[in-house]
């Protein structure tokens, strides 16, 4: 028995001399191709409203706040900024529809892209989700529909957010905002920004269109999944043509319902848009 048991240690022995060491591999923290940008690893900054940009211009104290959260060839997103002056609907959230904007955000993508960052600028129009103080000439919100959006709380779970009734958007003015959204990605290249994600979530504009507990419109932007997915997918093809498809994200939200905008059949929704 006893020279059984020596026997079985030699050999465990020889086997642990054996065994090359690995290191454990954290998939988070490996390389990632997205279309022509090579990630270091997959952890990405979400686009977080920080409501310090004071009349819609971005401040140099952002400089800090994005280098602060820049790696070596990580991904971070931007705040959700304004394609235009009617789609704001928050105290101090940046713009980029405007000289002074694009200027603004210069040295803070220099500031990411100088510690190696892909910065992305998320472009935004909240559409209904606002009130007639953000709107220019105190007019009302614009959206794909009438409907009115009922108080909310806001994040903080202390204030209550009241909205005026939006107007509907007319057929003829909706290219006039997907060309807001081409300008605004234009603009953020400009401003140097590696790429641009449009907010198609949320119950912000975009998804106002795509959700059918919104869009109650009877015309090509209504009804049908793929009407009601129109809006959305002329912004993509208009913003893709302007900087390239390979510098274009979309944010959806198909299962949420968030500012009252639901969809009776989520699945099928984020399946089509996908595709």
């Amino acid at each position: 028995m006893g020279s059984r048991a020596e026997e079985t240690k030699q050999n465990q022995e020889e086997n642990n001399g054996n065994m090359a060491i690995e290191t454990p591999i954290i998939p988070l923290l490996t390389p990632y191709n997205m279309g022509s940008l090579n990630l270091s690893h997959r952890v990405v900054l979400a686009p977080l409203t920080r409501q310090r940009s004071y009349n819609n211009v971005p401040q140099p104290h952002a400089i800090l706040y994005y280098s602060q959260r820049t790696t070596k060839g990580g991904l971070l997103i931007a705040e959700a900024t304004g394609v235009s002056d009617t789609a704001q609907g928050y105290p101090d959230t940046p713009g980029i529809w405007t000289k002074e904007q694009v200027e603004a955000w210069k040295p803070i993508v220099d500031a990411v892209h100088a510690k190696g960052g892909i910065f992305f600028c998320q472009i935004w129009h909240v559409g209904r989700v606002s009130n007639q103080d953000y709107q220019p000439n105190g007019q009302a919100p614009i959206s794909s529909t009438d409907k009115p959006l009922t108080p909310q709380i806001r994040a903080n779970g202390v204030d209550i957010a009241q909205f005026t009734p939006p107007r509907r958007l007319r057929t003829d003015e909706i290219p006039q905002i997907v060309n807001d959204f081409r300008l605004a990605a234009r603009n953020a290249i400009e401003a140097g920004f590696d790429g641009v994600e449009l907010h198609g979530a949320h119950g912000y504009l975009i998804d106002q269109f795509l959700k059918d507990q919104v869009n109650d419109r009877t015309d090509q932007y209504g009804g049908s999944l793929e009407n009601r997915c129109r809006f959305a997918l002329e912004i993509v093809e208009a913003v893709s043509n302007e900087i390239g498809s390979d510098r274009v994200g979309i944010r959806l939200s198909p299962f949420a319902n968030y500012m009252e905008s639901g969809d009776s059949n989520p699945e099928a929704l984020g399946l089509y848009m996908a595709e």
